[in-house]
Formats: structure tokens, C-alpha cells, sequence
């Protein structure tokens, strides 16, 4: 009979269940949406349950799909969307209340706090920027805002963790609260070089260490499924990671100075430092990619927040397009954008790299009389190739030998050949994209078959990259500069300095 390897990928908008063969082909996958809410201006919650709900629902479709019996799995690995925190109660296993979600700004003020305290050892510290995405600081606010939060640690009734650790301990039926050096490298809350806990910043913080997860490699036998929970079944758990990690994973991109970039609903650009862990700087911080045995990889990563949203923007926003394929087409029938710039309200670590803290607004510039949506659209999609860039120049800056010659490129965005090939134009280097672009639920499931013996090598997994197109740069050196001078101007003129770092 034969086996695969199940994974699943929890992103901010839904999720995806994907299973592979032996040869790492996708045989079948499934995915559904799940509920952002946002009760204030700045703020993002979802729902832990509606997210284990809508994960096991998206499992069962993808094994029926591929006709693939329970029995047939043999090994689940995890990737998550990163930083999102829910507290839950280890004796109900009931979230309490809604989790605060990794685009979440509600925790600026402590940040602030943070930055001006101790903002350099901190970061050089744990290897992440101060930024309201932390976890740690999400864990600090409802500790400081939730009495229900705070009745429950002094009960101890409680634990904490990113959606990672959520899902694990509802697949293993509460057997394990766990979390992977990935996940918790963007936390704040881990020693960059020690991969244990940074007992500074939980003293700082206030943080109680019995109520996170413990520290694991990212490929690792985590517990067994509960057959009550998983569909009669004892699986082995066999990976975690954050998604932005193990997607880097899941492009093969295992040597050194490679790099990838995801489009989704922000975009995410990580190149591969292997051993060296460099400290955070410019904008970009230091996550670690992943850990197997007694290695350790680690990365540099510049993200913004704002990326797949802005695409979004275009039909829920504004009604000018239906889908990313109409919004690509209108982008096309345009030369230029005849000067125009979309500048997004940026977050995450944009705020450290334009060195002014986050974007209140975004807004467009250089609209005449005779702009139209084409115009909009392009511009909003060159906007999300002028992001990548900038992230790239902080590299050629801090470590140049690390510059990339080619970027794969992932993300559901990433389909957009315009896109691409204005990527490619803009940095002046190849892009690559694969064929599948899930590539963070391919790097669960490389993890976890890596556990079980599935597959044996990286060499073996990096042979399995398959890719789907290749762009080469068409702009002159002058054009392309000439561009990217005029994104940097329209940033200068959107600039809201509220966060200094």
C-alpha cells in the first residue's frame, strides 16, 4: 500500500492541507478560508477554533481527494502562520478569547517602550527587530488587558503559543505544547546563539516561562496523533516551522546566498546565511530557517506587511478588478504607469527599514488627469517588486558577498507573470518560479518525511525543485535606476515618523 507525507500549511487567510509521494509530487490538496476579524482600527484577531476546525476539514477534502486513506499517511508536518498568538486552557482545550493575529499593531506603545529601553542588545540578543508583530509583546498586552488571561496563569489553567503550537496540541489530543526554533526565533522571546529561551527579555517582559512551549528542532518527532482527533489514526508529528522559513525550505534553497521571496498577503524576502547567524540591522532581522539534528541554519529576512493586501485593495477596495488574473491584464495593456507610485501602509520590519516606524497611511502619487485603472494597478503591483528591492539593498550594503544571483519567487502572487518579469527588471537579476508555490507546505512535509526516513538527503529533496518559468531582466541599467529613484521619492513624501528605531 502506498504512503505519503501530510501537510499542513496554516496561513493569516486560510488554510492548506497538501500530500506528497515519495517523488514529492503534490497528489492532492485542498483549502478554505478562514475569519479575519478587525474590532478597532489596528487591530486583527482570529479564531483558534474556527482554525482547527477549518485545518481538519481541509485535511479530509485533500484525502479524499487524492482517494488516500488515514492509514496511508505517514508522517503530518506544520507550517504556520507566524507570531499569531492564542492563549487556551490545557484542561478544557478552549482558546480564550480570540487570537491576535501577527498584522496586529495594537502593541506599538510597549514596542516603543522596548526600542528606547534596550533596542540593540535586545535585538542583537534574540535575532528580531522590535516590531508589533512579536509575540512577546502580544503575550505582554493580554496579560495586561485580559482579566480572564490573567486569572487563568495564576490558576496555572493556562498556555500560550503561535498557531503552531495550538495545532499540535489539538492533533496530539493535548499530549505536547510545543514549538520549533523557527517559530520562536521571530518571537522575541529566543536566544539567537543559545536557541533557549532569553531569560532577559521574559524577565523584562513579565513573561511566565511555564506557560510557552517547549523548544524543538524543526524536524522532530513531536507526539502522535490522538485517534479521537485525527480521524481514528496515530500518526506521527513530525515537523514545525513558521511558514516564511519553510518555504526558503521548500525552494530548496539550502546552500548558502540562496534566496527566496513569497508574495502573499505581505511579502517576505529571506536568503540563506547558513551557520552565521548575523545580527539584525538595516531593516532586516535574523530568523532561524531551520534546525536539523545539531544543525542549525539561519537567515536574513526584510518583510513587509502589506503585499497580496494591496492586490485585494484593488477589488474589495476599490471595484476595479475581480481577480488577480483581470488585475494582471490591466497592468499589461499599459506601457508605464506614466509616473504614478503606490506607496502601501507598510509594517513589519518596513517600519525599521525606512528608519521612521510604520506607514499610518499608504497612499497614490503622480496622478494626472489622464491616469486610469491601469495605471492604478500597475503601479500597485510594481510596488510590491520596488519592496523586494529595498530589502535587497540592504543586503548588497551589509553583506554584499551574500547577494543572490537568481531570487525564486513563491506566494499566491507570485502567479502573475507581470509581476515576475517587472521583478526581475527592477533588480536586474533572474527570477525563478516553481511549479508548485505552496512551497511552505512542501517544506513541512520535506521536514517531517525527513523525520520518518521518508526521504533520506537534502540532496534528494533539493533534486525534487521543480521549476515552472524562468525571467530574465530586460530594463537598462539607467531605466531601472530611474525607476527605483522615483519609488524612493514617493516613499520620502508618505512618511508618518511615529516609531523611531
Amino acid at each position: 500500500m502506498a504512503t505519503y507525507i501530510l501537510s499542513i500549511n496554516q496561513r493569516t487567510t486560510g488554510s492548506w492541507a497538501v500530500i506528497l509521494d515519495r517523488k514529492a509530487n503534490v497528489i492532492a490538496s485542498a483549502y478554505a478560508d478562514i475569519t479575519q476579524y478587525f474590532p478597532q482600527l489596528g487591530w486583527v484577531e482570529q479564531d483558534a477554533n474556527e482554525i482547527w476546525r477549518v485545518s481538519l476539514r481541509v485535511i479530509a477534502e485533500a484525502l479524499q481527494n487524492g482517494r488516500i486513506a488515514p492509514e496511508q499517511i505517514d508522517a503530518i508536518g506544520v507550517a504556520n502562520q507566524r507570531d499569531t498568538t492564542v492563549f487556551w486552557n490545557k484542561r478544557t482545550g478552549e482558546p480564550v478569547g480570540r487570537a491576535i493575529a501577527w498584522q496586529d499593531q495594537r502593541t506599538l506603545p510597549l514596542c516603543e517602550k522596548l526600542i528606547a529601553k534596550d533596542k540593540v542588545n535586545i535585538e542583537a540578543r534574540t535575532g528580531m527587530v522590535i516590531v508589533p508583530d512579536i509575540t512577546g509583546a502580544k503575550i505582554r498586552w493580554l496579560m495586561d488587558n485580559d482579566q480572564t488571561i490573567q486569572k487563568g496563569i495564576a490558576r496555572g489553567e493556562l498556555l500560550c503559543g503561535t498557531i503552531d503550537s495550538w495545532l499540535i496540541w489539538k492533533l496530539s489530543g493535548g499530549a505536547v505544547h510545543i514549538t520549533d526554533h523557527s517559530n520562536a526565533s521571530v518571537t522575541l522571546l529566543q536566544n539567537a546563539n543559545s536557541l533557549t529561551y532569553d531569560d532577559e527579555i521574559l524577565n523584562e517582559l513579565g513573561i511566565p516561562r511555564e506557560i510557552l512551549p517547549e523548544l524543538n528542532r524543526s524536524s522532530e518527532l513531536y507526539a502522535y496523533t490522538d485517534p479521537e482527533a485525527f480521524f481514528g489514526v496515530r500518526v506521527p508529528i513530525g515537523s514545525a516551522g513558521g511558514n516564511q522559513q519553510l518555504a526558503v525550505f521548500g525552494q530548496a534553497c539550502m546552500e548558502t546566498g540562496m534566496a527566496k521571496n513569497t508574495y502573499s498577503t505581505g511579502s517576505f524576502v529571506l536568503i540563506n546565511t547558513g551557520s552565521q547567524y548575523i545580527p539584525p540591522g538595516g531593516g532586516l532581522f535574523s530568523p532561524v530557517l531551520w534546525t536539523i539534528g545539531d544543525s542549525i541554519v539561519y537567515g536574513l529576512e526584510g518583510k513587509a506587511d502589506v503585499a497580496g493586501d494591496a492586490i485585494l485593495w484593488l477589488k474589495e477596495g476599490l471595484g476595479i478588478v475581480d481577480e488577480l488574473g483581470e488585475a494582471e491584464g490591466l497592468a499589461s495593456q499599459v506601457v508605464d504607469t506614466q509616473g504614478v507610485y503606490f506607496v502601501p501602509p507598510f509594517g513589519g520590519s518596513d517600519l525599521i527599514r525606512t528608519g521612521t516606524g510604520s506607514y499610518a497611511r499608504g497612499a497614490i502619487i503622480g496622478v494626472t488627469r489622464g491616469i486610469t485603472k491601469h495605471h492604478i494597478v500597475r503601479a500597485a503591483f510594481e510596488a510590491l517588486a520596488y519592496q523586494t528591492r529595498d530589502f535587497l539593498e540592504v543586503i548588497k550594503k551589509r553583506v554584499p558577498e551574500l547577494m543572490p544571483p537568481v531570487l525564486r519567487v513563491d506566494g499566491y502572487i507570485a502567479k502573475s507573470d507581470f509581476l515576475l518579469q517587472f521583478q526581475a527588471d527592477i533588480l536586474g537579476i533572474p527570477v525563478e518560479r516553481p511549479v508548485f508555490t505552496n512551497t511552505a507546505a512542501l517544506g513541512a512535509a520535506y521536514l517531517a518525511g525527513l523525520t520518518v526516513g521518508y526521504w533520506e538527503t537534502l540532496e534528494e529533496i533539493s533534486a525534487s525543485w521543480k521549476r515552472d518559468r524562468y525571467f530574465e531582466p530586460r530594463f537598462s541599467a539607467e531605466r531601472r535606476e530611474e525607476l527605483y529613484y522615483g519609488w524612493q521619492k514617493a516613499v520620502k513624501q508618505v512618511k508618518t515618523p511615529y516609531l523611531r528605531g
